[in-house]
């Protein structure tokens, strides 16, 4: 019973410490920033490129979800390198993005933005 419950205990830790370093979080069955923001993938996107193409104006209106320059991979979410320089970060290869006309934690007033815009969902 005392390994079950130290099992049990490390268990609970470590999806703990796991949560507290995921840089997204899930939220009615979409993922949003650590300030509750809805987060997007962009269509022009190759999953798994290690890429963005959405910089300049277009990162203006569509916030990457950026990575400390020293982040490393967790679970699904890994790291790529924006054209400036900067990390990003990206889910199941995707990369994640802000929608400049959410005001609110719960807006999701960019899914389907042009058609090439969407919730990204776990």
């Amino acid at each position: 019973m005392k390994t079950l419950m130290t099992a049990l205990s490390l268990l609970l830790c470590t999806q703990t410490v796991l949560a507290d370093t995921m840089p997204a979080r899930t939220h009615n069955d979409i993922l949003t920033g650590s300030n509750g923001m809805s987060l997007y993938t962009f269509d022009k996107d190759t999953a798994g490129s290690g890429k963005s193409v959405c910089n300049g104006p277009c990162a203006a209106n569509w916030p990457p979800l950026m990575a400390a320059a020293d982040a490393k991979t967790v679970a699904d979410y890994t790291v790529i390198t924006r054209d400036d320089g900067n990390k990003q970060w990206a889910y199941k290869g995707k990369p994640l993005y802000f929608w400049v006309k959410d005001s609110k934690p719960g807006d999701t007033s960019g899914d389907g933005f042009n058609n090439v815009w969407h919730l990204a969902r776990p």
